[in-house]
C-alpha cells in the first residue's frame, strides 16, 4: 500500500514575511493521517486552524492567501510546494503572525527543514486526486492571453511558459517542462527564487508591502539587470520559480495531484481559478489509492532523497 505520510518530530525556524517585515515563528509538526496541511495562528488570543483548501483561499495579489474562521495566512505557497515536493500530507504548522517567513526566498529552506525532521510513513493509503477530464482557465486576449490547464496523466507533470518583456529575463530559459515522478524536486526546482522589479517593490513599499524583501530574498532587477551580485542559481530561474509557485498553489487542493499541469503566464490567481474549477467539475476528477505500489506513477513510492 501507498502510505500517507507526515513528519517524524517538530522543527521550528524563524525569518520575517516578504510583505509585513514582521519576525516570524513557525514550528512544524508530525499530523494524524487524514489531517492535511494546517495552519495554526498560535499568536491570536485563541489559536485558530487554517487548513490548506482551494476554497480557503481568499486573496491571491502578490501571493496565495488562506483564512479560516475571521484569521489568515499569507504567503503559504512555497511551504506547500515544498510539501508537495516530499510527498507530505499531514503536518501542523504553527504560526506567530499572518505571514510564513520568506527565508531565502524559494522552498530550499523549507526542505531542508521538513527533512532535518525526518519523513515518517502512516498507516493509511494515500489519496491521490486524479484528473480523468481535461480542465481550462483563461483570461485575457492577444499580449494579455494568460492560461492554465489541467490534462489526464499517470505521474503529476508541470510546464510553464513566461513572458516578461525584460533583457534580463528574456536572456534566461522561458519554458521549463518538470515531471515530479522522474526529476528531482530538491536538485531542479526548490531552490528557484522569488522575483521583482526594483521599480514595482517601491510602489509596493508606499503601500506597505514587501517590507521584508531584499537582495538576500530575492532576485531583484532594475530596466535592464539582474543587482544581485551572486546571479542566478539556474539558467532558467525565472520560470523555474513559477512552476515552483504552481506546485505549492495546486496543492492547496489538499492532495497530491495526478495530472499534466500547464500555463502561460498564470500566476496564483489563475491558479486558484484552475484547481476551484477543477473542484466544481465532478466528472472531471476522482480519488484513487494504491494498494499495488506497483500501480503508482514511477518515483511515487520512494521518499525523496536527502540533502
Amino acid at each position: 500500500m501507498l502510505k500517507q505520510r507526515t513528519l517524524k518530530s517538530l522543527t521550528r525556524a524563524v525569518g520575517v514575511g516578504l510583505h509585513s517585515g514582521q519576525r516570524v515563528e513557525l514550528t512544524l509538526r508530525p499530523a494524524a493521517p487524514g489531517t492535511g496541511i494546517v495552519f495554526r495562528r498560535v499568536d491570536l488570543p485563541v489559536p485558530v486552524e487554517i487548513p490548506m483548501s482551494a476554497m480557503a483561499v481568499s486573496d491571491t495579489r502578490m501571493a496565495t492567501t488562506a483564512s479560516s474562521n475571521g484569521a489568515k495566512v499569507a504567503t503559504v505557497e512555497h511551504l506547500m510546494s515544498a510539501c508537495a515536493g516530499l510527498g507530505i500530507d499531514n503536518l501542523y504548522v504553527d504560526i506567530t503572525a499572518e505571514e510564513v517567513p520568506i527565508l531565502d526566498g524559494s522552498a530550499a529552506s523549507f526542505l531542508f527543514l521538513l527533512q532535518s525532521a525526518g519523513i515518517e510513513w502512516q498507516n493509511a493509503p494515500r489519496r491521490f486526486l486524479r484528473v480523468k477530464q481535461s480542465v481550462e482557465v483563461r483570461e485575457g486576449q492577444g499580449d494579455t492571453t494568460k492560461w492554465a490547464r489541467l490534462d489526464p496523466y499517470h505521474g503529476y507533470k508541470l510546464s510553464f511558459e513566461i513572458v516578461f518583456d525584460h533583457p534580463a529575463v528574456d536572456s534566461t530559459g522561458q519554458r521549463v517542462e518538470f515531471d515530479m515522478g522522474t526529476g528531482s524536486y530538491s536538485r531542479d526546482i526548490a531552490r528557484a527564487r522569488t522575483f521583482g522589479f526594483t521599480k514595482d517593490v517601491e510602489r509596493m513599499r508606499v503601500n506597505g508591502l514587501a517590507l521584508g524583501g531584499g537582495l538576500d530574498n530575492a532576485i531583484v532587477m532594475d530596466d535592464y539587470k539582474i543587482l544581485n551580485s551572486d546571479g542566478l542559481r539556474y539558467d532558467d530561474e525565472f520560470v523555474k520559480h513559477k512552476i515552483l509557485d504552481a506546485i505549492g498553489d495546486m496543492y492547496m487542493l489538499g492532495k497530491p495531484l495526478l495530472a499534466s499541469y500547464s500555463a502561460f503566464r498564470s500566476g496564483h490567481e489563475l491558479n486558484n481559478k484552475l484547481a476551484r474549477e477543477l473542484l466544481s467539475r465532478k466528472d472531471a476528477w476522482e480519488i484513487v489509492t494504491f494498494e499495488d505500489e506497483q500501480a503508482a506513477p514511477t518515483g511515487f513510492a520512494q521518499l525523496a532523497p536527502a540533502w
